[in-house]
């Protein structure tokens, strides 16, 4: 049921995102709420901890695409953990004063890096018991996006190549990826291999040692499944006939944001194989909101068999830092960021 609330809360807004977000990011603490009174089927939730995730920034960062979609001054941000502090009139999925945790559907005036976030039953899963509010902020988009763009694709002895295995995404992918009982290569940079292999890695490529699409091509048409966390080597689509089963399906989940990028994502959605694109099946990924996949993980991780890695937790107050930090291109998985106090 609805309760009443406060009209203002913390926030951390934006109004421009000119020279980087993390620039224009500034504290207030009178800032107002979201939307009330709720709709019917919605949750007020007060955010206890969210992560951060390259398309925080990115979106904002697009300029007038930007403000064409999200009304300004907002905060940014789709992951969290939180307590449920109001209801709309026919939720009965969670009660007040249960702590939750999931996404945003999409990126909205009332990002997670505020105080309180409004979702609605898809958009979270109870949080369960014995895990900690900071890995469970951490699942949200990286987690949603490993289990849906490998789970579906594979079963026992499927052969999985992960292009970005460090990274959010790619940490829980590896995990993911062996639960399912099958056999994961990954990339990274030297010093995060051995990271690779304790979360399960089976075969590790050092992408700044070794030329990632030779030593692929190296091992012949191997793979059943493809999941490309970097969008690096740009050919890496056009020419995974050499390495994918005839059968294989290439997963495109992240990417450069530069004309380069988007050339080439918009080249290997577009251009058939017998005028030069690829010849296997390609699929831009973006992750849906789903309370059983967002429950289903929280299970594997309550059960020990996946865990959040977390590269930084930053206090409230050093919001920013988060952003610089993430913008460095170096996290060990996710940069976690505490909003109000832990339970």
């Amino acid at each position: 049921m609805a309760s009443h609330q406060p009209a203002t809360m913390k926030a951390w807004l934006y109004s421009s995102a000119t020279g980087g977000l993390e620039k224009n990011l500034q504290l207030n603490l009178n800032a107002p709420q979201p939307r009330q009174p709720l709709f019917k089927n919605e949750i007020l939730v007060e955010v206890i901890s969210m992560s951060v995730n390259p398309a925080d920034a990115k979106l904002p960062e697009l300029g007038f695409v930007a403000k064409a979609l999200i009304s300004t001054p907002a905060s940014p941000g789709l992951d969290y953990c939180g307590r449920v502090v109001a209801t709309g009139t026919v939720v009965d999925s969670v009660r007040i004063g249960e702590i939750i945790f999931g996404k945003l559907e999409k990126p909205t005036k009332f990002g997670t890096l505020g105080q309180y976030v409004v979702v609605t039953h898809e958009d979270c899963a109870s949080l369960p018991d014995g895990v900690d509010p900071d890995h469970a902020a951490a699942i949200g988009t990286a987690g949603l996006t490993a289990y849906q763009s490998i789970v579906p694709y594979v079963k026992a002895g499927s052969k999985v190549f992960i292009n970005g295995g460090s990274g959010g995404v790619g940490t829980f992918g590896i995990q993911i990826a062996k639960n399912a009982g099958c056999h994961v290569t990954t990339t990274c940079s030297a010093p995060n291999v051995s990271l690779c292999q304790e979360l399960g890695a089976d075969d590790v490529i050092d992408y700044k040692t070794t030329d990632v699409y030779q030593e692929l091509v190296a091992r012949g048409q191997i793979f059943d499944l493809v999941v490309d966390n970097a969008g690096t080597p740009l050919n890496l689509y056009k020419d995974s006939a050499n390495f994918l089963k005839p059968e294989g399906i290439f997963e495109q989940v992240g990417g450069p944001m530069s004309f380069s990028g988007t050339a080439t994502v918009a080249s290997n959605m577009l251009l058939p194989s017998f005028l030069g694109g690829g010849k296997r099946p390609y699929h831009f990924f973006v992750a849906k909101n789903s309370h059983d996949d967002l429950a289903e993980i929280g299970r594997l991780m309550k059960e020990g068999k996946i865990r959040a890695v977390i590269d930084s937790i930053f206090e409230y107050e050093d919001a920013p830092r988060a952003f610089e930090k993430l913008k460095t291109g170096r996290a060990r998985g996710k940069i976690v960021v505490h909003v109000t106090k832990k339970p």
